[in-house]
């Protein structure tokens, strides 16, 4: 059995970046999903008004002073991600079904009835959430007219001594991909990768150094098949303290701890069928095969107020600070090559067997500011409606004096834009049971709204009372288009995703 080898990354003495850090890493974790109980998700979210739900307190801290009884939930859903991928009009269709306890929690309700002050309940709600579901399937094909994936190894190869890509008297690959990575050398890593399948050479037909040529025959028409699959969460544990004013002004605070543990899996296939290189090797055909694994956690407070205008009108004010995450990364990496050199097919699996784990690294996702009313009619109903302010402008990476994190803060603030959600939500009550509706429409964080599309989403549920339980269901559909690149550099042509999301919950609540 081939052995796992962990190699310690930091920043040597030689110039380079330890890993390829992007924008998608940073929009992970700050643009969330609506998740949480059934009768949360039917109506949209549309809660930072109304309050007594558990997931409510993740909009509007103070809306666990609306609980008049002790009360438990725990919430159980599918999550089912359609994914359609375009790539130089060949359409992929791929499904992703997961089903998860989505949120469970408590709220306990203190009152006070002696009436000595206007404080007359305190409340105290803990509470899990599974924030961010990163499960998802992806799969786009396709026949690219101008560019190969040998591009991506030729770029990461420029200026980069053949000495590097090279192994020495005893040497393995292994023990060579290692050493470029404890340099921190990232680039050398991918260029020793294609190196040594043979992806390129030197070219001797000048005198430059460090010049190389692809053995990937031109002409165009590489067939591409990009696969990914993730899988993973952004869990979000609350610890909510909330307190009731003379049953007119609601004041609340959330101290909220984050887990994150994601896996990406992706494997890019070429092949080609082009006139062979008279001399020299040529490549026929690749595969690259990436696993990304990240984990970490970070932390965020909420602050809220709800305030009765009148008997049956409510209006919301919150706050989220930025979560401050703390991730670590570990990559692994292979390719596989099939090459023609004099009429003679070889295949090559260079496959260092190392684990790749980089430094600790910051991410923080920018604060928002939630507005809300709700109107109450009475035991009939309801209508709420939320307003969300987000500028990921202010996304950053952190340490911001690194050269790459500093480069990629930069350049987050010339292409994410400030941001605005809408909810709306509704609930009619027929004796026992309840009809609950939503809507939602989030903006894009890009300013070009190509990358990450505007995400539109309808939901519905049911609710039926036992008098000390209830059972919720709901169903949301949501949209969402946005544009994925085979590569970060060379090959960066992008396949165009239309993501349908469509979530079922089932909660169980009980007062006690």
């Amino acid at each position: 059995m081939k052995k796992t080898i962990l190699s310690f990354i930091f920043l040597g003495s030689l110039t380079g970046y330890a890993q390829e850090t992007t924008i998608a890493d940073a929009l992970r974790y700050s643009v969330e999903n609506l998740n949480g109980s059934a009768r949360f998700r039917a109506m949209g979210g549309a809660f930072g008004a109304v309050g007594g739900d558990l997931s409510a307190i993740n909009v509007n801290p103070a809306g666990s002073s609306i609980f008049n009884h002790n009360q438990a939930s725990l919430s159980l859903s599918s999550f089912n991600v359609s994914n359609t991928a375009t790539y130089f009009g060949r359409t992929a269709k791929k499904n992703d079904n997961t089903l998860d306890i989505n949120q469970i929690g408590a709220v306990f309700v203190f009152n006070d009835y002696s009436k000595k002050s206007g404080w007359n309940k305190l409340t105290l709600g803990l509470n899990y959430e599974n924030a961010n579901n990163l499960d998802n399937y992806l799969v786009s094909e396709g026949l690219n007219p101008t560019n190969s994936i040998g591009a991506y190894f030729l770029d990461k190869a420029q200026g980069i001594d053949v000495s590097y890509l090279a192994l020495q008297s005893g040497e393995t690959i292994s023990d060579l991909y290692a050493y470029l990575g404890e340099e921190g050398q990232f680039n050398a890593q991918q260029a020793m990768l294609g190196y040594q399948g043979y992806m390129f050479d030197e070219n001797t037909s000048t005198s430059a150094t460090n010049d190389y040529m692809t053995n990937v025959p031109i002409g165009g028409n590489y067939f591409h098949r990009n696969t990914i699959s993730s899988k993973g969460y952004n869990g979000k544990f609350t610890a909510n303290f909330s307190g009731a004013y003379e049953d007119k002004l609601y004041l609340g605070m959330n101290l909220n701890f984050m887990f994150s543990d994601y896996t990406r899996k992706s494997s890019l296939y070429e092949s080609n069928t082009n006139p062979v290189y008279t001399s020299g090797s040529t490549v026929r055909a690749a595969r690259f095969d990436n696993q990304l694994y990240t984990y970490g956690s970070g932390f965020s407070i909420n602050l809220g107020a709800i305030y009765k205008v009148q008997k049956n009108a409510r209006i919301g004010l919150s706050y989220e600070s930025p979560t401050w995450y703390r991730f670590t990364d570990e990559l692994t990496q292979r390719l596989q090559t099939e090459v023609i050199n004099a009429n003679v097919i070889s295949t090559y699996d260079i496959n260092p067997g190392i684990v790749n784990i980089y430094p600790v690294y910051k991410i923080q996702s920018p604060s928002k500011v939630t507005g809300s009313f709700a109107y109450i009619f009475g035991k009939s109903g309801l209508l709420s409606v939320d307003y969300t302010y987000k500028n990921y402008e202010n996304t950053k990476f952190k340490p911001k004096n690194d050269e790459l994190y500093s480069a990629l803060n930069n350049q987050m603030r010339t292409v994410l834009s400030s941001t605005y959600e809408l909810r709306i939500g509704g609930e009619y009550k027929i004796k026992q049971w309840s009809v609950r509706g939503g809507y939602r429409f989030e903006q894009s964080p890009f300013k070009n709204k190509t990358t990450i599309g505007d995400l539109t989403s309808y939901s519905g549920g049911l609710g039926y009372n036992f008098g000390d339980s209830r059972l919720d269901i709901s169903y949301t559909n949501s949209k969402r288009s946005s544009t994925e690149a085979l590569l970060t550099s060379g090959l960066n042509d992008r396949a165009a995703i239309n993501s349908l999301n469509n979530n079922v919950t089932l909660t169980y609540v009980i007062n006690f």
